[in-house]
């Protein structure tokens, strides 16, 4: 509900703006056009008011004309950045507004002032006059009004996709949360960086697993021991539960483990007889394991 309001007062402001920049432009039109009226003495009853009368309809034609221009911004702002192209098709598109603009207020105008209207009269005075004196504004206007739509229609875009995004990242949590409960996210292998190969090792096949510096040292069911960049604390989160933490520096897996010699100094004695020490923080875990 917020988003819909959120979205009508952006439409709101955009076409406040359109609007405020038509009246100043009108303003200002008709103000040169009493200036000069006034400065040549084209005509004494004069004023403001009439003078904004007289040319209300030219505006609204004008007005009118922009439906065309806001369906045609629209469509072409999904893409972000402006093209060569587009640019091309803009400046067509509101050329041709314009082209049309100065076409009927030329028409209207003739009809509503001359007796003896004809085509070679609106061709060399009612259209010559009416593009030095209207053309001008009308296609700043319209680059004005394109500007103003392309950035909002993008903007909104933007949003759009950005929200997408926020949807499809808090789905992918969601799912990640269910599959987790479904599956465990724990490896089925060692991928060990050996010179330039990669060893993949099995880890049911792992004995135990021995803490060395910044390294580990992986000692495996075929006697032989590979060197991981890791540390113990990294691959206890990685691997399955019964790889147990028996030592600060040792972690064993008890599926390889044959017996527990709890003596003055507890040891864990492999399938192998290799004895690994137990330290007394981690006794309890291992005869709650073996229990």
């Amino acid at each position: 509900m917020l988003v819909f309001f959120d979205k009508i007062l952006n439409i709101k402001r955009v076409f406040i703006t359109i609007l405020l920049v038509l009246i100043m432009t009108i303003a200002f039109e008709t103000a040169q056009q009493l200036y000069y009226i006034k400065r040549f003495n084209l005509g004494s009853d004069a004023t403001f008011f009439n003078l904004l009368k007289a040319q209300t309809y030219r505006w609204l034609i004008w007005m009118s004309l922009s439906l065309a221009l806001i369906w045609f911004v629209k469509a072409k702002s999904t893409n972000r950045k402006l093209t060569l192209a587009e640019f091309i098709k803009y400046s067509i598109v509101i050329l041709g507004l314009v082209f049309i603009n100065i076409l009927l207020i030329s028409a209207i105008q003739m009809f509503l002032t001359e007796d003896n209207a004809s085509l070679s009269l609106l061709l060399n005075e009612y259209i010559s006059f009416f593009t030095f004196q209207k053309a001008p504004m009308y296609t700043l206007g319209y680059i004005a009004l394109t500007i103003t739509l392309h950035l909002y229609f993008v903007n909104e875009q933007l949003k759009i996709d950005v929200q997408t995004l926020s949807d499809l990242k808090q789905e992918n949590v969601e799912l990640y949360k269910k599959l987790s409960t479904e599956i465990e996210d724990k490896a089925s292998i060692l991928n060990i960086k050996i010179g330039n190969k990669r060893k993949i090792i099995p880890v049911k096949d792992i004995y135990w697993i021995e803490a060395d510096d910044y390294c580990v040292k992986v000692h495996t069911s075929s006697a032989n021991t590979y060197t991981m960049r890791s540390s113990l604390k990294a691959l206890e989160q990685k691997l399955e539960d019964n790889f147990l933490r028996v030592h600060r520096k040792a972690i064993v897996n008890m599926d390889w483990a044959k017996e527990v010699n709890l003596s003055q100094s507890p040891v864990l004695i492999l399938q192998n007889d290799q004895e690994i020490a137990i330290s007394k923080s981690n006794l309890k875990v291992v005869r709650n394991f073996t229990s």
